[in-house]
């Protein structure tokens, strides 16, 4: 069975099963994704093996994380990346070592991408000594200075604020470096987002923001929530530049990263790519996505699954024998039964990390 119709199986009933009478219709939610093969920019078989490898892994891991929360081994909140791993691959595959990214609550997959262990945040979000917080911060609490990831953000839209400082850092030590400030499209209706674009243009800081529109936010449809619709257009009055992208296509989230982190590299100051992209599960774990119907998650699915689109490339244009992406899927699913052996048998943390990480310990001379 494929990656995407083995992914399907495994979420039935993730989607509600019927639309709410005031949930406007699949089309009008917000434009579908174009798949126009023909026009999109071509990746060897080598890029190709390799987002079709990290978005597996961001997939896989999320449905193991689906699956512990479910056996109520994972507390609090969860927020899945099932369906938008095109994202975040197609973007860290035009970026360079030492740019940094930062994003909201829904970062796991993000976290990966920046090469992160996955045993360290799945014990992260078991709980455990193990994890990148030690076990005390949870889902959406995790960082790694040494990967170059400043956190996925609990609070909506206070990431912006976060990655707009990390670029002001970046041109005050003149390190060449961008930051990767990614938010979904919710929390591009807060205030301090557009705070953070006049300031980022007006020092021209070498910040992307990602606007990653999945059409829903918490679980209301963008055409109910926002005046304005095509977020690239959201930095006009600040000068910024913007564009629309297919974030269900990884060439294409490629070729537009790349276009944004060289005008911002180059001190340009700041851009924006509004992503459209489509989660398959609900906004959290215990969002049971009745805002939609079954129906276009599946046809979602079945006409730009981010993943299956690659296969098929593996599979025709590269001639990749399917015994080799059968090995990739294996090597995958390796890797994330061994994360979760990790996080379900690594001990918690002692008590006495309660007092640990309240305050910064002062240098010492």
């Amino acid at each position: 069975m494929d990656a995407a119709n083995e992914a399907r199986q495994e979420d039935k009933g993730a989607a509600g099963k019927g639309a709410s009478p005031k949930s406007p219709s699949p089309k009008s939610a917000a434009s579908r994704p174009s798949n126009k093969a023909s026009n999109a920019p071509q990746f060897t078989r080598e890029e190709d093996q390799h987002a079709y490898r990290e978005m597996l892994l961001i997939r896989r891991f999320e449905e193991k994380a689906g699956q512990l929360y479910g056996m109520g081994l994972i507390g609090g909140f969860c927020h899945l990346y099932i369906g938008q791993e095109a994202v975040v691959i197609g973007v860290q595959m035009a970026s360079k070592d030492g740019d940094q990214v930062i994003t909201g609550y829904r970062d796991h997959g993000h976290m990966l991408a920046c090469g992160m262990d996955p045993k360290g945040v799945m014990a992260e979000l078991t709980g455990r000594r193990g994890g990148y917080s030690r076990g005390k911060g949870g889902s959406m609490h995790m960082f790694s200075r040494e990967k170059n990831f400043y956190g996925g953000h609990g609070i909506v839209g206070a990431q912006v604020s976060l990655g707009t400082g990390i670029g002001f850092a970046n041109k005050y030590r003149g390190d060449g470096a961008v930051s990767l400030t990614y938010m979904g499209d919710g929390a591009a209706n807060q205030g301090q987002v557009y705070e953070s674009f006049n300031m980022a243009q007006l020092w021209k800081l070498p910040v992307v923001y990602v606007i990653e529109n999945n059409r829903y936010a918490m679980g209301t449809s963008v055409t109910r929530a926002s005046a304005q619709t095509d977020f690239s257009k959201r930095g006009i009055s600040f000068g910024i530049p913007g564009e629309q992208v297919d974030g269900m296509d990884v060439r294409a989230v490629r070729e537009a990263a790349a276009r944004a982190i060289a005008h911002a590299r180059d001190g340009e100051g700041p851009y924006i790519l509004e992503m459209q992209t489509y989660r398959y599960r609900g906004h959290s774990m215990s969002d049971p996505a009745k805002y939609r119907t079954k129906d276009e998650v599946a046809r979602m699915r079945e006409e730009s699954d981010p993943i299956e689109q690659v296969r098929k490339r593996l599979l025709g244009p590269h001639k990749v024998p399917e015994d080799e992406i059968k090995a990739i899927d294996a090597k995958v699913r390796e890797i994330v039964n061994e994360s979760a052996e990790f996080a379900t048998s690594d001990p918690e943390p002692d008590p006495s990390e309660l007092w640990t990480d309240v305050l910064l310990e002062p240098a010492r001379a």
